[in-house]
């Protein structure tokens, strides 16, 4: 294996910490058969904690899909879950992809005459039990999926399932951010460097009014 592929696959302390304390390793009581060999141990109170190495190693398997695709703006990211719609949002503004944040309108990706309609070769949704809609619909149509998938998510259609706690905002937030930083990397855009992405990790994460009033 290449210098330049381990680089790539080996997760920094910082990122580590970063994810722990936003708790993405966090799942829940119930695990889908599908979703086990990502399951690092189960507490006692029968919360699931997912394994956060294979977390990093399918993020960077997404990033590397998304890297290939030639124009960013073929790419949608999608999140019907309030706590996305900050994250595609900033994620489309630093990756050039198009972005759904809030409610997906039916017939998007299948209805031609429909004025949402789209056509994106790949699509990224933040929870596939919330964003069933685009996932059937990108079935229909052959085109592939990208999942931040919790462990008891369904996995019906998903093509690359990113394990991770999408309960919580600062979780959903993180994740998307690590995304999007790992894309500008594979595509030279920011180098590979802990200071060499200046976007804060809160701009991608969901906050109410009265928050950001205080």
């Amino acid at each position: 294996m290449s210098s330049n592929m381990l680089s790539i696959l080996s997760v920094t302390a910082e990122d580590i910490k970063l994810m722990l304390t936003s708790n993405v390793h966090i799942g829940s009581t119930n695990c889908g058969g599908r979703m086990l060999p990502y399951i690092w141990k189960r507490r006692a109170d029968g919360v699931h904690i997912i394994n956060i190495g294979k977390t990093w190693e399918k993020l960077v398997l997404a990033a590397r899909i998304i890297a290939a695709v030639n124009d960013p703006n073929d790419i949608c990211a999608i999140s019907a879950s309030a706590y996305g719609h900050r994250a595609v949002l900033k994620y489309a503004a630093s990756t050039g992809a198009q972005a759904i944040a809030g409610r997906f309108t039916p017939g998007s990706f299948t209805n031609f005459v429909a004025r949402s309609f789209k056509e994106p070769r790949l699509i990224i949704v933040t929870d596939p039990r919330v964003d069933h809609q685009a996932i059937r619909e990108a079935s229909y149509m052959n085109i592939p999926v990208i999942a931040f998938c919790d462990v008891d998510a369904p996995l019906n259609y998903v093509d690359v399932a990113i394990p991770s706690n999408h309960r919580s905002r600062s979780a959903i937030g993180i994740m998307w951010w690590l995304l999007a930083r790992e894309v500008l990397r594979l595509r030279g855009a920011v180098p590979r460097t802990p200071s060499g992405w200046h976007v804060a990790v809160d701009t991608f994460v969901h906050y109410d009014d009265e928050e950001h009033q205080r």
